[in-house]
């Protein structure tokens, strides 16, 4: 897939330019102010092992200028001043320097190594705490985002922010990052100190710089951008992972097993592609450094043995001689020098990754519900069942109307059945009563207050949903059942089993209402979840109930069975049936029959049926064999056609 279409796909189908680098690190380093004391900690210690390092080149030059081949140009402060003849002193006297020398180079490497390990700990604890506060913000920002993002969004591109994006940032801020920061500080520091050791000779030795630098960015830029690009792809194959799995029945069903490898493959191959290309960016890094490191020492012996040989024009040029001691710092520097920015270009891949990873990470935590409560959101009393829609329009799409006009008055109790070919506008109108979405235009109202002055939690904690897939969760019977109301006893867990008539084929589970469910309740029929689903919806209790074709997955002689606990479940609430079984429409305070988006008629099941209106029409068309299925005498029976069949 092209790049278009990648940033369609993560933020919603509007194409969103990327954040800058600095941007995205500015929000990042805002998750790290709680613990400014650590990282002024780690700030310290890091400057303590980088002082460490760049002093070691300093006692080198000591040990060549002082004692290996003494020149004017010691300036060793721990050479007693009496003793500044470097040609008369004693061996034993050289021998016992060098061994100073030595000792203090030895505590410099294990205090740099134990300031080193300290920082390393620090920040790796810090960032495993913002780690964890990331995961916790995306599934915040996941349970808070309206259902219109999730309509748009595929379910493995958004866990792919919660798993491989974040592992991403994980492993730079394991290793990557503190190496980089460290690196960068000594590189400044072993430029200062090079300017003030000789300042010709440093800028004659840093003439590889600008092309390191300029290699750096260039290959860098282009590794960011390949990495971006690698994390939108990885998003993709988890996508297709997640719809092979979710749907594996349906693929085995219709023969579709090549199709789906063949799709899959061409996805794995895109990612593959685009992370080969941004590895072949950072892998050109080292060698190209390595080779301008190589040049950079060459110049530093080149002009500092032509000085040391006494080269007039060098030492005109560099505005004196210079020792043999600063030659080999000089070289010790550049080695210094050179580590670093390779070590900074090696581990590149994992910050441009992680840095892509954040951006995606960010996008989707900067993305803001469509549906918030308004500032004086007040809480929804408890609800006594009188609903009204007013003028109601709706649209997901702009300027393309899913309702249009709908108006309905549901007095407390009354039982409201919709019907109507698919695509009229069924679901919608049972989504805007909890406020899954909002209207476009009018007004839902519930004891007549607007859903939009309400609290959503508050509201939707007193209206019960049951869906023609019902989802379960990977937890005991019990506890699914218990979802919608977790205070609920198990005696009443029980209670709200009988009522749905679910308790039956839960006694014959192995662990009975301790049985665990697989993923989305595997192992029981479809009927069976529905009937927990039920179940669940009737311990929650709720004012105002919604079924949406709650029945279909049953059959007939179990459907009879909850009817008679659907009268006890309906009872004294106001309900909203979408369903295309009669029983429960003919017993419907009234009916609403939906074309395109309005109500064409509206009535009871008699009413509509006397009318012959489209009501009718679906009727003969879709419900008329049901009824005579339903409704089948015994064998030998004469019946007779329903009346105006």
């Amino acid at each position: 897939m092209g790049m278009m279409m990648d940033q369609s796909r993560l933020f919603g189908g509007a194409v969103s330019k990327p954040k800058n680098i600095f941007a995205t690190l500015a929000q990042l380093a805002t998750y790290f102010r709680p613990y400014w004391l650590l990282m002024l900690m780690v700030a310290v210690l890091l400057l303590g092992s980088t002082w460490a390092q760049v002093t070691q080149p300093d006692l080198t030059q000591a040990a060549v200028d002082c004692y290996l081949s003494p020149t004017k140009a010691c300036t060793y402060a721990a050479i007693p001043e009496n003793t500044k003849d470097m040609v008369a002193m004693s061996f034993d006297d050289k021998v016992a320097g060098l061994a100073g020398i030595v000792l203090r180079v030895l505590a410099l490497y294990i205090g740099a190594a134990i300031a080193g390990g300290i920082a390393f700990y620090l920040f790796s604890w810090t960032g495993a705490h913002v780690i964890r506060q990331l995961r916790e913000q995306i599934i915040r920002r996941i349970h808070t985002l309206s259902l219109g993002y999730y309509a748009e969004n595929e379910a493995g591109n958004i866990m792919s922010r919660v798993t491989s994006d974040i592992d991403t940032i994980n492993q730079a801020m394991s290793f990557a990052l503190i190496s980089v920061v460290g690196g960068a500080i000594l590189v400044v520091w072993i430029v200062i100190k090079m300017l003030q050791a000789s300042l010709v000779y440093a800028l004659i030795s840093f003439i590889a710089l600008p092309l390191m630098i300029g290699a750096t960015l260039w290959l860098s830029t282009l590794a960011r951008r390949a990495f971006r690009k690698s994390r939108a792809e990885m998003g993709n194959v988890n996508a297709e992972l997640q719809e092979s799995l979710s749907g594996v029945r349906e693929v085995q069903a219709f023969n579709r097993e090549q199709e789906n490898i063949d799709t899959f493959r061409k996805t794995n191959a895109s990612n593959r592609d685009v992370n080969i290309r941004a590895v072949s960016y950072t892998s050109a890094l080292a060698p190209t450094l390595d080779a301008l490191t190589y040049l950079a020492l060459a110049i530093v012996v080149c002009v500092g043995g032509l000085v040391v040989l006494g080269n007039k024009t060098f030492v005109d040029l560099l505005g004196g001689s210079i020792s043999i001691g600063l030659v080999f710092a000089f070289l010790q520097y550049v080695q210094r020098f050179s580590q670093p920015i390779q070590q900074i270009a090696t581990l590149w891949a994992n910050i441009q990754s992680a840095i892509a990873g954040a951006e995606r990470i960010f996008g989707l935590i900067d993305t803001q519900p469509d549906l918030v409560d308004k500032p004086n959101a007040i809480d929804m009393p408890t609800i006594k069942g009188k609903v009204e829609m007013v003028d109601v329009k709706c649209e997901y799409q702009k300027g393309v109307p899913v309702l249009r006009g709908i108006n309905l008055s549901a007095k407390p109790g009354q039982t409201i059945a919709i019907v109507g070919p698919t695509g009229a506008g069924k679901t919608t109108i049972i989504n805007l009563l909890p406020r899954f979405y909002d209207v476009s235009s009018g007004s839902v109202k519930i004891d007549d207050i607007d859903v939009r002055d309400v609290k959503a939690a508050t509201l939707r904690k007193q209206i019960g949903l049951v869906l023609q897939d019902s989802f379960l969760f990977s937890d005991t019977v019990m506890n699914n059942i218990r979802y919608g109301r977790p205070e609920a006893t198990d005696d009443e867990v029980i209670a709200a089993a009988k009522l749905a008539s679910a308790d039956t084929f839960i006694e014959r589970l192995p662990e009975k209402y301790q049985t665990i469910l697989g993923e989305r309740g595997s192992g029981l029929s479809q009927g069976q979840r529905q009937l927990l689903s039920i179940a669940r919806a009737a311990l929650a209790d709720p004012r105002i109930l919604i079924l949406d074709e709650a029945t279909s997955s049953v059959d007939t002689r179990t459907e009879r069975l909850i009817q008679k606990a659907f009268e006890k479940l309906l009872a004294g609430r106001t309900s909203f049936v979408i369903a295309h079984r009669l029983s429960t429409i003919r017993n419907a305070d009234m009916v609403l029959m939906l074309k395109a988006g309005e109500i064409v008629e509206r009535g009871t099941h008699d009413e509509l049926i006397a009318k012959k209106g489209a009501y009718y029409d679906l009727y003969m068309s879709q419900f008329q064999r049901l009824e005579a299925d339903e409704s089948a005498p015994a064998e030998g029976t004469v019946t007779t056609a329903p009346q105006g069949a």
